[in-house]
């Protein structure tokens, strides 16, 4: 038996009606260059139009990212091989809940592909406030405006985290890098909460900084893995002060947690992710 259909009206609990029975997704593109894709809704549809994003009603067994890629595609033409999503956040009513993606753009192009887009447009990040906008998408902009274009940059520094449990890792730490290696993999895809927000999650770019035994380790989709030659710490360093976005330091060295803080990167400690990636 097939799931009931997705593209329903939900009264939720504030007593506004909502597009989608399983809630639903929109796309916020951002290029450094052009600003944010907006979409002008035509004027039938619920909201009309009103300035808001691609987006529409997440379908049965849809994650939010594959339907705001899917709407995205839909509505003003953009590829899911033009983007790469960073982060997501969730207002959430209950029992209906709206999850805006924010992705960056990889020289995406985007135009009206069906009826219900009157116009695509980029827009300057502080000129949306000025635009006509959907009304729930006008109250969550302030808060979505601090995160246009920023990605979280998770630096894990290896020896510490692999030292940071006795497995055995001493007998075989090529191997015991990899493994993390591997582990760090499936965390850049499945994403990590944002320690400050719990509606906030976030999918990030990771660099595992390896040394000594393991520096031959080599890098794997979603995870670059950066050799120092001699002195690991100074590595790290380098590559924090590299970093223009959000910043995240794994490690427990007193010494060092003190140097990429002065650079402004934040620290997770070793415990906190090992408990996140045996979660995966």
């Amino acid at each position: 038996m097939s799931a009931p259909s997705a593209s329903v009206f939900v009264k939720c609990s504030c007593g506004h009606l909502h597009w989608g029975r399983y809630g639903a997704a929109g796309l916020l593109l951002a290029d450094p260059a052009r600003g944010v894709l907006l979409q002008r809704r035509a004027w039938w549809v619920h909201h009309g139009r009103t300035w808001a994003l691609p987006g529409g009603a997440i379908e049965a067994g849809e994650t939010a990212v594959t339907a705001a890629a899917r709407e995205a595609f839909e509505e003003a033409s953009v590829p899911a091989d033009a983007f790469r999503a960073v982060s997501a956040s969730v207002v959430d009513h209950g029992d209906w809940s709206y999850t805006t993606v924010l992705a960056l753009a990889d020289g995406a192009e985007a135009r009206v592909a069906n009826t219900e887009s009157a116009e695509v447009r980029w827009v300057d990040p502080d000129d949306v406030a000025g635009y006509r906008l959907h009304r729930d998408f006008a109250a969550a902009w302030p808060a979505l405006r601090d995160r246009v274009g920023q990605e979280l940059v998770l630096v894990v520094d290896g020896a510490n985290v692999v030292g940071s449990r006795p497995d055995g890792w001493w007998r075989d730490r090529h191997g015991a890098a990899e493994r993390l290696r591997d582990q760090l993999a499936k965390l850049a895809e499945a994403g990590v909460p944002d320690p400050a927000d719990a509606t906030v999650s976030w999918w990030p770019r990771i660099i595992l900084v390896v040394e000594g035994k393991a520096k031959h380790v080599t890098s794997t989709p979603g995870v670059e893995v950066v050799a120092a030659d001699t002195d690991g710490d100074s590595k790290i360093v380098e590559v924090v002060a590299q970093q223009k976005g959000k910043t995240l330091v794994a490690t427990a060295d007193r010494e060092l947690k003190g140097r990429v803080e002065a650079l402004g990167a934040s620290i997770l400690g070793p415990g906190t992710l090992r408990s996140q990636l045996d979660k995966l």
